[in-house]
C-alpha cells in the first residue's frame, strides 16, 4: 500500500489536475463569447463592460490570496478549483439574464484567478534549482494538452451533434471538479510555505509594471480579438474550436521549447521578442482588412488570433524573472499575486474603453492602442537584468 502511494506523487497529481484546468478552458474559452452573443445578444460597448466585473476578481486576488492565510498553497488551488465548477454549472443552467450571468462570472473568475496565482509556486516548488522554466513549460504543455482535449469535444459536440451551451459548460465543469479532487489529494506539507502577507516593495517595480501593461494588452486581445472575429469575419463556435485546436497544439510544442529558451538566453530576450511579434501582430489585426482581400485578410487575422495565444505563455517569463529576483522565498506568492492585482486593475478598465473606441472609430483604433502597448512592454523589457547563468541546452 505504501509503495502505491509513492507512485502517485504530488507532481503527478498536479500535473492530472493542470491537464483538468486546461480541459475545462479549452471546452469554456472558445464557447463563451458566442454564448454571450447568441444568448444574450450582447453589443460591442456591453460587451466591453462585462470584463469589469469579470476582471474584478482578479484585482481582488490579492486580498483574497491573503485571507486564506490559514491554508496551504495546495488546499487554496483546490478550493479554487471547486469554485470554477460551481460558477459553470450555474452558468451553463442557472443563468436566465444578464444579472445572473454576471453573479456566476464573479464566481467562475474568482476561482480562476485565485489558480492562476497559486499554481505558479506551486509548480516552482515542484522543479530543481535552474530548472524552473523548464518545469513550468512541462506543466504548461499538460495543460495544453487538456486544453487540446477540451476543443476537440467543442469541435465535434458544436458541428456534428449540436451541444448546447449548457451541456458545453457542464462537462467543463466535471473537468474543473476533477482537478479539485486531484490537488486536493496532494498532502498540503509546507515545503516552501510562501507569506500571503500584502507586499510592495521598490525591488519590484519592474515586475509590476510589467504586469500592469501586460494586464492591458492581454485584455484588449481577450475581449476584442474574438470580436472581430464574430462581428466583422461572423465566425462561429465551430470556427472558434478549429482555431483553439491549432493553437493548442502548437502550444503542446511551444510552451516545452520556451521553458527552454528562458532558462537558456533568459527572460529580457524572450520579452523582447514577445513585444516585437506582438507590434507585428497587432497593426495585422488593424490593417489586414483595408490591404487585402476579405478572404486573405480573415486567414491573417486567424494566424494573429492563434500568434496571440502562443505568446501568453510567455508569461512563465515573468515568473522566473521575479523567481530569480526575490529577496526571499516567502516574497514569491504574495508578489505573484500583487502584481496579478495590479494586471487585472488595468484589465477592468481597459475594455470598457476598448468598446467605446470601436463604437466611435472602429476596431483599427483598439488595436492601435495595443500596438502602443506592446512598444512599451519593449521598452520595460530593455530594463530586464541580463541572464548571468550558462546556456543550456534547447
Amino acid at each position: 500500500m505504501t509503495n502505491k502511494r509513492k507512485l502517485i506523487t504530488p507532481l503527478m497529481l498536479f500535473g492530472l489536475s493542470s491537464l483538468m484546468m486546461g480541459m475545462y478552458a479549452g471546452l469554456y474559452d472558445p464557447s463563451f463569447n458566442n454564448y454571450l452573443a447568441q444568448v444574450h445578444n450582447v453589443s460591442e460597448v456591453a460587451r466591453g463592460g462585462l470584463e469589469f466585473p469579470r476582471e474584478l476578481p482578479g484585482f481582488l486576488v490579492v486580498f483574497i490570496f491573503t485571507a486564506l492565510i490559514f491554508l496551504a498553497d495546495t488546499r487554496i488551488a483546490a478550493f479554487s478549483a471547486l469554485l470554477v465548477s460551481l460558477a459553470l454549472w450555474g452558468q451553463g443552467f442557472l443563468a436566465p439574464n444578464m444579472a445572473a450571468v454576471v453573479i456566476w462570472m464573479l464566481i467562475w473568475s474568482t476561482g480562476a484567478h485565485l489558480f492562476m496565482a497559486v499554481s505558479p509556486v506551486i509548480g516552482l516548488r515542484l522543479a530543481t534549482s535552474g530548472e524552473e522554466g523548464r518545469r513550468l513549460g512541462q506543466l504548461g504543455s499538460l495543460e495544453s494538452m487538456g486544453t487540446l482535449l477540451g476543443i476537440i469535444i467543442v469541435y465535434w459536440g458544436a458541428s456534428r451533434f449540436h451541444f448546447s451551451f449548457g451541456l458545453i459548460f457542464a462537462i467543463a465543469a466535471v473537468c474543473a471538479l476533477i482537478a479539485s479532487i486531484g490537488l486536493f489529494l496532494i498532502k498540503p506539507q509546507p515545503i516552501i510555505k510562501p507569506s500571503r502577507h500584502l507586499i510592495i516593495k521598490k525591488k519590484y517595480t519592474l515586475f509590476y509594471l510589467l504586469n500592469i501593461v501586460f494586464g492591458a494588452r492581454k485584455q484588449i486581445f481577450l475581449t476584442f480579438a474574438p470580436w472581430v472575429l464574430i462581428k466583422i469575419y461572423q465566425a462561429d463556435v465551430a470556427t472558434f474550436a478549429v482555431l483553439g485546436f491549432i493553437g493548442t497544439v502548437l502550444n503542446m510544442i511551444f510552451r516545452p521549447w520556451l521553458g527552454r529558451a528562458i532558462d537558456a538566453w533568459g527572460e529580457k530576450t524572450i520579452m523582447m521578442m514577445e513585444s516585437c511579434a506582438l507590434i507585428i501582430i497587432c497593426l495585422l489585426y488593424a490593417f489586414a482588412g483595408k490591404l487585402f482581400t476579405a478572404s486573405t485578410a480573415v486567414i491573417i487575422i486567424m494566424a494573429c488570433y492563434i500568434s496571440d495565444q502562443l505568446l501568453f505563455s510567455v508569461r512563465i517569463a515573468r515568473t522566473t524573472y521575479l523567481n530569480r529576483i526575490a529577496e526571499t522565498s516567502e516574497d514569491l506568492g504574495a508578489t505573484l499575486s500583487m502584481g496579478m492585482s495590479m494586471d487585472h486593475g488595468v484589465s477592468m478598465l481597459i475594455p470598457l474603453g476598448g468598446g467605446i473606441l470601436w463604437a466611435h472609430f472602429g476596431y483599427i483604433s483598439v488595436f492601435l492602442v495595443a500596438a502602443f502597448l506592446a512598444l512599451i512592454n519593449l521598452g520595460l523589457a530593455f530594463f530586464v537584468p541580463a541572464h548571468k547563468k550558462e546556456s543550456l541546452s534547447l
